[in-house]
């Protein structure tokens, strides 16, 4: 269901490849028929969902308005727009720029929302500091006009220097941004030294202290309200696991508590994905003193059991060692086998990757470095062998063996295309170096594999690697800005600039197509196939726009072309993306490091690593069955069979938690508050959750009447 939503989402996101103005024209048939599809499919998808919720809170659920209202314009636009276009009468579609809103409001898009939400709790900060910004941007264009207006300057261009009060304010707000810098000072710096006073204050004043002040209010802002929704997400499945242990609960004695049977179907249910033998594991943490049950306490906390990460290694004798025991194990065998295991194995290969990345940054054509790439390739040959006769084969190539992997294809990937090129050479006389180019360029990656074997290191990937997800929620959150204001821009701008070929003799070519621009610093810095003549020409100028540099170069031409007004847009832009987005998604990466650097294991954590370490060795997965994993689990110093048993130790398990790696990034946030709740009380009630403030403490009367 969610692929298939998110399927249609990014079609319906499509169309506007294909519609007028189109990278790709399709008739406008196919275009709707395709729209009335998807608009079809969202409107199954919100019925399906409206039969499985209770209808007050179906219809209280914004979310749900929006979608309906979205469908409802779409279908009202489309037609219209059919209508007129039978009669030749040219119009707008509106409506296009309503279509994130599927992107934002279906269930599936909860991290977007969140993120929205997040902008929307902060900008009544951001306003303040904002209005006060413009105060200052407006005091210092005012001054500008008094001290620099009447000295009858003149820009490089020729033009008047500060004559026009909007003309300063915008050519101040774009130096905020240093995009003109220093080329708006030059004229009245030219006339006077002292007047460079003047431009130093203003840039530390409004780019060092006023730009530095958003941050700090957006992460402040965003930090507080993060946490308010992470801890709601919290109360809520803790209040939830409390209502799953209500119905599945039984009497035991004093206590109430969910039977062993009950706890398996239901881990079986929730996580169909996790082996035998880890499921095994978590009942042993579950119910550690193996009573056969589970009692309240450690059913709530399934949950976190459930998103900590934990490898199953599986313990095999290597296939060598079976064929031919006595060469396996021979003194030389075993000699190999120490050498290989032995970290300066590893160093010494770490060096070898270096020095082969700066013979690939010499002369290709010298033959002593085409010979050496052989004698690197032999190396690398040479060290995959070592390996893989030395480890396990299926425990080597394991599917968490990321960087074993990813050495034995660029390996053999490089040994396939040398082999080819060195074919072609000789039969062909085939002088290219291109097939060999890729291949070295992803040799150098191998580059970071020097980098993760460095503890401090491995703690910045590590934390790249949680938040990749929410990486993914922003650049969601950009597509959506992205498409309102690529589609805004094609109805301003569409066919105002042209791009044209070198060799053109088209009229005003040099001009990108309109004499408005002669002269120009747009023309002549030849930005012409920057325009919004289509949806992907689109993008590429809010890209470029979002990388700030000669923004304001964009802006003037564009405004040349149609009217002075329409440099808002930009302007617009520039605050929703660069001020607002850019520095909520610096937030969470602060946040995402501050919470892998300074936070220990959790509790959870803890007791799963105890509970490895007390078992040890585990049983074979083909061997297992769902009432067998207890008498097969033994280590040398902790029998399960009890005092004096004889059973000998069997191949098995081995379990390791995924170092700091969480299945989603709500379950690294939610660690920071993981220690308000208690695990005992039944929780505040859902209105009570929903209606959480972001500076309200954790709720400290919590009884079990009000869950009753």
């Amino acid at each position: 269901m969610r692929t298939a939503t998110y399927f249609f989402i990014f079609l319906n996101l499509s169309l506007a490849v294909f519609e007028e103005p189109a990278v790709y024209p399709l008739p406008f048939l196919v275009t709707s028929l395709v729209e009335v599809l998807c608009l079809l499919v969202f409107f199954v998808r919100l019925t399906h969902f409206a039969k499985v919720t209770l209808r007050n809170v179906f219809w209280k659920d914004t979310k749900n308005i929006c979608i309906m209202v979205a469908i409802l314009l779409s279908l009202t636009d489309l037609a219209i727009y059919g209508v007129l276009r039978m009669y030749n009468v040219r119009s707008v579609r509106w409506s296009r720029i309503v279509r994130p809103i599927f992107l934002i409001n279906f269930a599936e898009s909860r991290q977007i929302r969140r993120a929205f939400r997040s902008i929307r709790n902060t900008l009544p900060e951001i306003t303040y500091v904002f209005l006060l910004f413009m105060f200052s941007l407006l005091m210092f264009s005012l001054m500008a006009l008094k001290l620099f207006g009447e000295r009858n300057l003149q820009t490089a261009e020729g033009l008047p220097y500060f004559k026009n009060y909007l003309e300063i304010v915008f050519d101040l707000y774009v130096l905020v941004t240093t995009a003109n810098s220093p080329d708006v000072m030059m004229p009245a710096f030219d006339f006077s030294s002292w007047y460079a006073l003047f431009f130093i204050a203003f840039v530390i004043i409004n780019t060092y202290i006023f730009m530095s002040l958003f941050l700090a209010v957006v992460y402040n802002n965003y930090k507080k309200h993060l946490k308010n929704e992470i801890r709601k997400l919290a109360y809520m499945k803790h209040r939830k696991m409390i209502e799953a242990f209500n119905l599945l609960k039984e009497e035991e004695g004093a206590q109430f508590v969910v039977r062993e049977a009950r706890w398996k179907q239901l881990v079986k249910l929730v996580a169909p994905d996790i082996t035998n033998s880890h499921r095994e594991l978590l009942l042993r943490i579950s119910d550690d003193e193996q009573k056969g049950f589970i009692d309240k306490k450690s059913f709530i906390q399934l949950a976190d059991l459930l998103n900590i990460q934990v490898i199953t290694l599986k313990i095999r004798s290597h296939p060598l060692g079976q064929w031919m025991p006595r060469v396996y194990k021979s003194a030389v065998s075993r000699f190999l086998h120490s050498m290989v295991r032995h970290r300066g194995f590893v160093w010494t290969y770490d060096v070898i990757i270096l020095i082969n990345a700066m013979f690939i940054a010499l002369d290709e054509e010298t033959p002593y470095i085409s010979y050496a790439e052989w004698v690197f390739l032999a190396l690398y040959i040479i060290e995959i062998l070592l390996k893989v006769y030395t480890y396990e084969p299926r425990a080597f190539f394991g599917k968490n063996q990321f960087w074993n992997w990813f050495d034995t294809l660029i390996i053999f990937a490089a040994l396939t295309a040398t082999i080819l090129n060195t074919t072609l050479k000789s039969t062909m006389k085939y002088n290219s170096q291109q097939i060999l180019d890729i291949v070295f360029i992803l040799r150098v990656l191998r580059l970071i594999r020097i980098v993760d074997s460095i503890q401090r290191f491995r703690v910045i990937i590590n934390t790249l690697i949680n938040i990749v997800p929410t990486m993914l929620t922003f650049g969601g959150l950009t597509l959506v800005v992205y498409c309102v204001f690529a589609i805004v821009g094609m109805e301003l701008f569409h066919g105002k600039i042209q791009f044209f070929p070198a060799n053109s003799n088209a009229p005003h070519a040099l001009e990108c197509g309109n004499p408005a621009l002669k002269d120009s610093l747009f023309a002549r810095g030849k930005y012409c196939k920057n325009n919004f003549n289509n949806f992907a020409s689109s993008f590429i100028v809010l890209m470029e726009l979002t990388v700030v540099n000669q923004w304001h170069v964009f802006a003037n031409g564009f405004a040349n072309v149609t009217v002075q007004p329409v440099k808002l847009y930009f302007i617009a832009f520039h605050i929703v993306m660069v001020i607002i987005i850019v520095n909520i998604f610096v937030s969470f990466i602060l946040e995402a490091f501050f919470v892998e650097y300074s936070l220990e294991k959790s509790e959870v954590e803890t007791a799963i690593e105890q509970k490895i370490q007390e078992l040890g060795m585990g049983v074979q997965e083909d061997e297992l069955q769902d009432e067998q994993l207890l008498d097969n689990m033994e280590t040398a110093e902790h029998d399960l069979e009890g005092e004096g048993g004889t059973k000998p130790q069997s191949k098995g398990l081995m379990f390791k938690i995924a170092s700091k790696r969480y299945r989603t990034v709500d379950a690294l946030l939610q660690r920071m508050f993981e220690a308000e709740i208690p695990l005992e009380e039944e929780g505040p009630s859902f209105e009570e959750i929903l209606n959480l403030s972001p500076t309200a403490a954790a709720p400290s009367n919590l009884t079990s009447e009000r869950a009753a």
